[in-house]
C-alpha cells in the first residue's frame, strides 16, 4: 500500500495526473487537499526530505524543532475561519493546544508588556500602560478590525474570474488598498505620537519581517487581528499538519512525494503541460500549481523566454524579497516544567524605535540585536513528553541579511569551513545571552545548540536569498496586481504566502484561493 508521504526513490509514480503541485508547504498541501476533495488526482512534489514547507520539523541528537510554526491564532475556537480551514484539509485530525492568557511578551530593555488574549483584555492592557491614549487605542483597534474585514473582499477578488474582476475588482480591492498602501508607521503616527505605544503595537513585526517604517499597515492589521484571541500550537508538533493533510490527499487517490526536485515547469504554446524533475523525468498534468514562491517560480522554473514573453519576468522584479534570519535551536536534558519554561513567546528589543534598531544593526552588526524572538515549543505541546521524555527545546531568532553570508554561497551544507562556523558562533553566543537574560534559570542546562543561517533556509526551502516570508510585506506588495493564483500561462497557477500573507495560516488561505480559482467557485463556502 502506498504511503501518504514517501520519498521519490521509494515511490512508484504514475506519469499522468489531474494536478501537479510544486512544494508541500501549507499552500501547496492545502490546495492539493481541497482539489482532491473535488475529485482531482493530485501529486505533490517536495524537493526537501521532509514535507510541510515551513511547517516541517527537523530532528537532531534526540531532539525535535519546528522551523516556522511557532503559534497560530484563532484555531482554538471551533467556529473560527482558521479552525474550519485546518479541519477541512485535515478531516479534523489536528488537535490544538491553547497557549493561555498571555501569548506574547514584548520587552524593551527591562520593560515588559504582556499581550493577553481577548479583545477586551488587549484594550484594557493598552489603556493601563498608556492611560492618556485611550481615544487613540480605540481608534487603532477599530481600524485593525475594519482593515481585516476589507481584506476579505481584497482576497476574494484574487480568485474571481477575469470578467468579474474587470467589472468589480477595483471596488473589491479599494478599501483594503487605501490602508495597505501606507506604511504601519505612517498610519500609527496619524493616531498617536507616543513612541513607546507605537513600539508596543508593532512588537510582533517579526511575524512578517518588516519594521513599521517599511511594512504595510494592511499586513500589520491582519497579523494583530489574528492573535487578538490568543495563540495555539498543534498537539504532537508542527509535523502533524503535513502528515494529516497528506493523508487526505492520499485517501482521495493522490500522493505527496519528497526528495523530488522540480527543475522546470513545461510550457507549450503558453500552456503548462507538466513538470520535469531533476533526474530528467517528465510528469504530465493539465493543471500545475507552484507553491515555490513567485520569484522562484518565474526566475528558475519557467524558461526565461516564456517568462519574459508573458511579462512575468519583469513583474518578478517589482517586489523585494522578504528578510532573512538566523535561528538558534536549543535542546535541554530537563523538561520544560523542570526549567520553568513559559508557553508565551518573548520579543526582545533594545529600544522602542524598531526602524532605528535595524538601521544601526545593518550598519554595524556589533550593535545590539534589533530583535530577538524566543519560543518554547516543548512547553506548548502537551504531547511532547510522550515523544521526548526528560527533554525540552527552545528556539531563538534574529534578523540576519543574506549578504552577510554570501561569501559561503555555493559551499556544501554542513561543510562550509571553519570561518563559517566561527561566524555562526558569534550569533549563537549573542542569542544565548539574550535567552539567559530573560530566562536565567536555563543557563547551565543547555545540552545541544545548532544555528541555521540564510544559507540553510536557501538550501532547504529553495528561496535563493534565504527569505522565510517570500516577498516583502511592503505597501508595494499589496498594490501589485500580478500576485494572484492565475497566471498568463494557461494551466499554471500559484499558491502560498506570496499570493496571500506571511505565515502558516496565510499560506493555507492561499491554498483555498487557488483551488477556488481553478474550480471557478468559492470553495471556502464548503466550510
Amino acid at each position: 500500500m502506498l504511503k501518504a508521504i514517501a520519498s521519490y526513490k521509494q515511490s512508484d509514480i504514475e506519469e499522468k495526473w489531474d494536478v501537479i503541485v510544486i512544494g508541500s508547504g501549507p499552500g501547496g498541501l492545502g490546495a492539493g487537499a481541497v482539489l482532491a476533495k473535488e475529485g482531482k488526482r493530485v501529486l505533490v512534489l517536495e524537493q526537501h526530505y521532509a514535507a510541510g514547507g515551513f511547517s516541517h520539523v527537523f530532528k537532531r541528537k534526540g531532539y525535535e524543532w519546528d522551523v516556522g510554526l511557532h503559534y497560530i491564532g484563532e484555531v482554538h475556537q471551533e467556529h473560527s475561519m482558521a479552525r474550519k480551514m485546518f479541519d477541512y484539509v485535515s478531516n479534523g485530525q489536528i488537535e490544538w493546544e491553547y497557549m493561555g492568557d498571555v501569548y506574547d511578551r514584548i520587552r524593551f530593555g527591562d520593560d515588559e508588556y504582556a499581550l493577553r488574549s481577548g479583545n477586551d483584555n488587549f484594550r484594557s492592557c493598552l489603556i493601563e500602560w498608556f492611560p492618556e491614549e485611550e481615544q487613540a487605542i480605540d481608534a487603532y483597534i477599530q481600524l485593525v478590525i475594519d482593515t481585516t474585514r476589507s481584506f476579505r473582499s481584497y482576497m476574494a477578488e484574487k480568485a474571481t474570474p477575469k470578467l468579474v474582476s474587470s467589472i468589480a475588482g477595483g471596488r473589491m480591492r479599494r478599501a483594503f488598498e487605501q490602508v495597505a498602501g501606507k506604511t504601519t508607521l505612517e498610519v500609527l503616527q496619524g493616531l498617536t505620537q507616543n513612541k513607546r505605544m507605537i513600539g508596543v503595537l508593532c512588537g510582533q513585526y517579526g511575524d512578517y519581517g518588516l519594521p513599521p517604517g517599511q511594512s504595510s499597515f494592511g499586513m500589520h492589521a491582519i497579523l494583530v487581528r489574528h492573535y487578538f484571541r490568543g495563540g495555539s500550537y498543534p498537539v504532537g508538533g508542527a509535523s502533524v499538519i503535513a502528515d494529516t493533510i497528506a493523508q487526505v490527499i492520499h485517501e482521495n487517490g493522490g500522493q505527496v512525494i519528497t526528495k523530488a526536485r522540480v527543475t522546470r515547469i513545461n510550457v507549450t504554446h503558453k500552456k503548462a503541460t507538466g513538470v520535469t524533475l531533476e533526474d530528467g523525468r517528465t510528469l504530465h498534468a493539465p493543471i500545475v500549481i507552484s507553491g515555490a514562491g513567485y520569484i522562484n517560480t518565474v526566475q528558475h522554473l519557467i524558461d526565461s523566454d516564456v517568462a519574459a514573453d508573458c511579462n512575468m519576468l519583469q513583474q518578478s522584479q517589482t517586489v523585494d524579497r522578504a528578510a532573512a534570519h538566523v535561528c538558534l535551536y536549543v535542546g535541554c536534558k530537563q523538561t520544560a516544567e523542570d526549567l520553568q519554561m513559559p508557553r508565551s513567546n518573548h520579543w526582545l528589543y533594545p529600544t522602542d524605535d524598531h526602524d532605528q534598531n535595524i538601521a544601526r544593526y545593518l550598519e554595524d552588526r556589533s550593535e545590539p540585536l534589533p530583535l530577538t524572538y524566543i519560543s518554547f515549543p516543548s512547553a506548548k505541546d502537551p504531547d511532547w513528553t510522550n515523544r521526548y521524555p526528560g527533554k525540552s527545546t527552545i528556539q531563538a531568532i534574529t534578523l540576519a541579511p543574506y549578504e552577510w553570508f554570501a561569501e559561503w554561497e555555493g559551499s556544501r551544507w554542513m561543510k562550509r569551513g571553519e570561518d563559517y562556523l566561527a561566524f555562526k558562533q558569534e550569533f549563537t553566543d549573542r542569542l544565548l545571552s539574550e535567552l539567559y537574560r530573560v530566562e536565567p534559570q536555563i543557563e547551565g542546562h543547555v545540552d545541544h545548540c545548532e544555528l541555521s543561517t540564510p544559507l540553510s533556509t536557501a538550501h532547504f526551502s529553495g528561496h535563493r536569498r534565504g527569505e522565510i516570508y517570500g516577498l516583502a510585506h511592503s505597501p508595494n506588495r499589496f498594490l501589485a496586481r500580478h500576485l494572484t493564483p492565475r497566471t498568463p500561462i494557461k494551466g499554471l497557477w500559484l499558491t502560498g504566502q506570496d499570493i496571500s500573507t506571511a505565515g502558516i495560516g496565510g499560506a493555507l488561505v492561499a491554498g483555498f484561493l487557488t483551488a477556488s480559482a481553478i474550480q471557478s467557485r468559492n470553495l471556502l463556502g464548503r466550510i
